[in-house]
């Protein structure tokens, strides 16, 4: 079983309200290529980490208003990449009606990509 690299950082957070596309990035990673499924786009660096995600159609896609994803106080994201699995899991709250609300998607999928073995843990700043 190949080994698995681990990498911990920080990012940012950013919600485009008009367009409603949620975004994580990791501080200080360069993205070298992007790979897009349903309505998602992940940005991978040089290692094969995921170090960005991008949700499109993002209230409708974690079925939560377009107003509450413009309050995230709090998230984290953990990508990783196993045998060419993706998995992506998105760990945030939101605040609608004054009311804290935990989010925690779960994203999966497979690469026809040949990457190695990555899982990243990015967490807000």
């Amino acid at each position: 079983m190949p080994e698995t690299k681990q990498l911990n950082g920080k990012g940012d957070l950013d919600y485009d309200y008009s367009n409603d596309i949620l975004f994580f990035k990791t501080k200080n990673r360069e993205y070298s290529r992007s790979m897009e499924f349903n309505n998602i786009v992940i940005d991978i660096d040089e290692e094969d980490f995921i170090v960005g995600i991008q949700i499109f159609d993002a209230s409708k896609f974690l079925r939560i208003s377009k107003i509450a994803l413009r309050n995230v106080p709090k998230w984290q994201y953990q990508a990783s990449i196993m045998d060419n699995k993706i998995e992506i899991r998105l760990a945030f709250q939101v605040i609608y009606r004054n009311r804290r609300i935990e989010m925690n998607p779960i994203i999966m999928t497979e690469s026809e990509d040949d990457l190695s073995n990555t899982k990243l843990v990015t967490v807000e700043v």
